[in-house]
């Protein structure tokens, strides 16, 4: 062979990666997807892309890269490491060097600490080359492995554009957020036909692993985007609220006023009376910063990332508008997942609690309700972030344990005036001191004075000022001046200590 022709075959192996056949690009156009590498350009910044390993499997046609774009690049400045299917190679199928590429990027990321971006669209593996890519020590079991390792470590942001089907739905699972893309996006470890035939279940993709599904219902899906567009910008969004590894602090912008006054009208006195805890957060953060998390999964509780005078902060909230607020098994999983991952990365934690409890009955109960806040519970007790727990209206139960109250060491624990803490609601309390009694009395008029001096001497019991008196909480701040509370407290607390406890790790209530 000539070096002329060598030349020649090395550009033409060179831009056989670089487009899609014009076949494959109109079954892109016909699906709303971008090519691979328009979603990597949407996502990092101009030329600062360096690509690993372009030309692997050249020798075989019609596997461009072997179906996965892999490589680093600065994200708004920042640098990141990726890993892109390209479903126009057999619909972004693994095969032996896929397999090895990923697992060598996953390696940089675990040697240099960088960040990582999973643009996901995946058939899942070749089973034609399964003894290749499947069993071994660098098999595809490594990837999740070192996916393992780089948890809490550096963050892992994946955008899911197509399937993820099979094992490789366990790269989305071993990331930090999930962004689905409605109508194309999918993760399941078994097809529809598959599951007919193995289990006898007729069952659509969308609802078995569609998009909507696993935002709202099985919670593996954190974010729904409208297209490859929008997910890649809900991603760099989210990566602008984080450090590029566990070492760092998160970035820190410009100061700005809050989205709207915190007015003593905004909290309703009586607990009854719903609200909605958003107008709450608008109240206390800079403006326009909220940075919602899982917003359609266990909306009973609010979780995201916002800007508190320019810092970084989370957000964990009870929503009294949804169920009362009370707490759910899926809102405890919700809950203790954003607490880890504000712990992780250096997150302060805000707590905003109006939360009657843990919710009560058979159904939750063979759920596990236990188990599940018992888990939010040990993500509570664990972060060793800066931490401000305000009592906004209520705290009953195990929910002031669940939002970190006193007893779970915060940095502070402050109540707004009208706040109250308790074993459980007055309501509650009565009737369960006191039902049989009640129950004697025959007249009407008789039995509601009688009650309703039980509840007054019961509010005097809870009264937040005696708990201020007694040293349960640390402050009592008008809601004009919380947001200036928060800012201050959280600052003081910036060189706190980080140690929890010495050992290996816990053996948390999965």
């Amino acid at each position: 062979m000539s070096s002329r022709d060598h030349w020649t075959e090395v550009k033409v192996a060179r831009e056989a990666t670089l487009g899609p056949p014009e076949k494959a690009a109109a079954k892109l156009a016909s699906q709303n997807k971008l090519y691979v590498r328009d979603r990597i350009a949407l996502l990092v910044d101009e030329g600062s892309f360096v690509e690993d390993a372009q030309l692997a499997n050249a020798l075989n046609a019609g596997l461009p890269a072997d179906g996965v774009v892999t490589g680093r690049a600065l994200v708004d400045g920042r640098p990141a490491l990726l890993v892109a299917n390209d479903p126009t190679v057999k619909a972004g199928s693994w095969g032996a060097r896929t397999v090895e590429k990923i697992v060598r990027i996953t390696e940089v990321a675990l040697r240099d600490e960088l960040p990582i971006f999973w643009l996901i669209d995946s058939a899942g593996a070749r089973i034609t080359d399964q003894v290749d890519l499947f069993p071994g020590r660098r098999g595809a079991g490594r990837i999740f492995h070192n996916q393992v390792a780089l948890s809490g470590k550096v963050p892992q942001i994946c955008c899911l554009f197509g399937p993820s089907a099979a094992g490789g739905a366990y790269i989305p699972a071993f990331c930090d957020l999930v962004i689905m893309v409605d109508g194309n996006a999918s993760m399941y470890l078994g097809s529809p036909r598959m599951a007919e035939m193995v289990v006898g279940e007729k069952v659509t993709l969308e609802e078995m692993g569609g998009a909507r599904m696993h935002t709202t219902v099985s919670g593996c899906g954190d974010l729904l985007a409208a297209d490859d567009t929008e997910a890649i910008d809900l991603a760099k969004q989210y990566f602008s609220y984080l450090p590029g590894s566990w070492q760092a602090r998160p970035p820190s912008y410009d100061a700005s006023p809050a989205g709207r006054d915190f007015t003593r009208d905004l909290v309703p006195a009586e607990e009854s009376v719903g609200f909605d805890i958003h107008d709450v957060i608008d109240a206390l953060l800079d403006a326009d910063t909220f940075f919602e998390i899982k917003p359609a999964y266990a909306p009973e509780l609010v979780t995201g990332f916002g800007l508190l005078a320019g810092q970084v902060v989370g957000i964990v909230a009870n929503q009294p508008a949804v169920k009362g607020g009370v707490l759910f098994v899926d809102s405890a999983d919700k809950a203790a997942r954003f607490i880890w991952l504000c712990d992780a990365f250096n997150v302060p934690l805000v707590y905003l609690c109006d939360v009657p409890g843990f919710m009560i009955g058979s159904e939750v109960e063979r759920a596990g309700i236990i188990r599940h806040g018992a888990k939010m519970i040990t993500a509570v007790s664990e972060a060793t972030v800066p931490t401000v727990s305000v009592i906004v209206r209520k705290a009953y139960g195990a929910g002031l344990y669940a939002m970190c109250g006193p007893g779970f060491s915060p940095d502070a624990c402050i109540a707004l005036p009208t706040a109250k803490i308790a074993v459980m609601g007055p309501e509650a309390a009565i009737n369960a001191v006191y039902y049989n009694k009640i129950q004697e009395i025959a007249d009407q008029t008789e039995r509601v004075e009688y009650v309703s001096k039980l509840r007054e001497e019961y509010e005097t019991d809870i009264d937040i000022l005696r708990l201020a008196a007694d040293l349960v909480i640390d402050a009592i701040v008008e809601p004009e001046d919380l947001r200036d509370q928060l800012i201050a407290r959280l600052a003081a607390a910036q060189t706190k200590d980080r140690h929890f406890s010495t050992r290996r790790h816990g053996v948390p209530p999965v």
